[in-house]
């Protein structure tokens, strides 16, 4: 039901966006240079009334009908349960909406047929009242639209306006968001640590990881929280996943933008860029059915003893994945740097090779660090390759024959555990913020190297 009032509304919308610009064109009398705006900004100044009001109070009034019938419902089955723990209580309110709904119920009893009729009536009277409302807010803000419509009105201001103010709301929300995540990785953070009496010192440099091992009364073991192995192994892997995606796709982004013809680049470009959609869950069963055995076979004949998952195998496959990545981002800034530069360079009696490599490259530095940056960001926060050819062990080892776990992946698996999510969510969200503050220092490296080396020109 929601989805239709919300094409209603658009609908509606669109309707009132071409009467007010035939309302607009019918009061210039066909001289348009005596309208302070032209009839296209009078028209999305009605669609912009029209669909915000109605928009705005389908998000509000679903969100706020939501809250209260859940929270009548609960307190009913409170005053029905009042010896019962929370959730036994959420467990009849989840079954008397699958009864309302028609679905599957883990019971039955008098109280959730009672608790299901009573969601049945609220439910109805929630949509069709949200939908009436909605509408009806919707149908005013256009009437309020055609009303405005003269030749001395203003749409044009107004709808820019609106406009800015939405773009305004957009970007705040996106900061607000980044804001909240940061706060909610600090508040974690802190918890976890007065958890585990304030030693720093043995989650930044302990080298044994077992967080969840003989946790009592909440309380974790400071001695069993030590990270060093899984920042240990997210850098191995990703270095020898960087070690196989810059060379490649530097190189690959390199002889597309200055060496290869049109036709090679019209085929060789899409054919490279086809790696960016395979899922990673496919390039986690490509390491583990097909290149960890490889490696492990070959490092037997070698006579070196080679894990059945290794870092080796998830860093080579991650590099594979990541080279689209780098090389598109790379030809794009490379063909971004002005043609001149090469033609003085060029007449100046340099080489192909001299100019890429003394002009083009300094040119492009900014794009082709941010390119290597996104990259080993790709790579840190890769799970699944990691868990289906490096392993999940907490290994502290710089061998890359050896099996060994990052971050992600122990975030995933305290997360997806079978431990309270208030127990497990310390850790997991302390390893979390300290991955982002290095993350963070990586940029800022990052940018002062660029402010260093980078040519600049006008």
């Amino acid at each position: 039901m929601t989805s239709a009032v919300f094409l209603l509304v658009i609908l509606l919308a669109f309707a009132f966006l071409f009467l007010a610009r035939r309302r607009s064109s019918a009061v210039a009398a066909g001289n348009l240079a005596s309208l302070h705006s032209r009839p296209n900004y009078h028209g999305l100044h009605a669609f912009l009334l029209t669909a915000l009001g109605g928009l705005l109070t389908l998000i509000v009034l679903s969100t706020l009908a939501r809250l209260y019938i859940d929270g009548a419902l609960s307190g009913a089955i409170a005053d029905a349960l009042p010896d019962a723990p929370r959730i036994e209580r959420q467990l009849v309110l989840s079954d008397a909406k699958s009864i309302a709904r028609g679905g599957v119920a883990s019971a039955e009893d008098e109280l959730r047929r009672d608790i299901a009729a009573r969601f049945g009536s609220l439910q109805t009277l929630r949509v069709w009242g949200i939908a009436v409302l909605s509408l009806a807010a919707a149908l005013l803000g256009g009437l309020l639209a055609l009303r405005s419509v003269s030749t001395a009105f203003r749409a044009r201001n107004r709808t820019e306006t609106i406009i800015r103010t939405i773009l305004a709301i957009c970007a705040g929300i996106a900061i607000l968001t980044t804001v909240g995540i940061v706060l909610s990785l600090i508040f974690e953070t802190l918890n976890f640590f007065s958890n585990i009496g304030w030693r720093v010192d043995k989650f930044l440099f302990g080298t044994r990881w077992s967080p969840l091992s003989g946790v009592s009364a909440g309380e974790m073991d400071p001695d069993k929280v030590g990270a060093v192995p899984l920042f240990a192994g997210t850098l191995l892997i990703t270095a020898i996943a960087m070690l196989v995606a810059v060379p490649v796709g530097l190189f690959a982004a390199i002889y597309l933008s200055d060496f290869a013809s049109t036709r090679v680049r019209a085929i060789a470009k899409p054919m490279l860029e086809i790696l960016a959609g395979v899922p990673t869950v496919v390039y986690g069963f490509f390491a583990a059915i097909t290149v960890a055995p490889f490696i492990r076979r070959t490092g037997e004949s070698l006579g070196l003893n080679v894990a059945s998952e290794s870092a080796l195998a998830a860093g080579l496959v991650m590099g594979i994945m990541i080279i689209p990545f780098i090389s598109s981002l790379s030809d794009d800034v490379i063909n971004a740097v002005p043609q001149s530069l090469r033609d003085g360079s060029y007449g100046l009696g340099a080489t192909r090779a001299e100019t890429i490599r003394q002009v083009v490259l300094p040119a492009a530095l900014p794009g082709i660090v941010s390119a290597v940056l996104l990259g080993i960001s790709r790579a840190v926060g890769e799970t699944m390759i990691v868990v289906m050819a490096a392993g999940q062990g907490a290994n502290l080892t710089l061998n890359p024959l050896e099996a060994v776990t990052t971050v992600t992946v122990q975030i995933v698996m305290l997360i997806t555990g079978d431990t309270e999510a208030k127990v497990a969510a310390g850790p997991a969200f302390t390893l979390g913020f300290t991955l982002f503050c290095v993350t963070l220092l990586l940029n800022i490296v990052a940018l002062r190297v660029v402010r260093r080396y980078r040519e600049l020109y006008d």
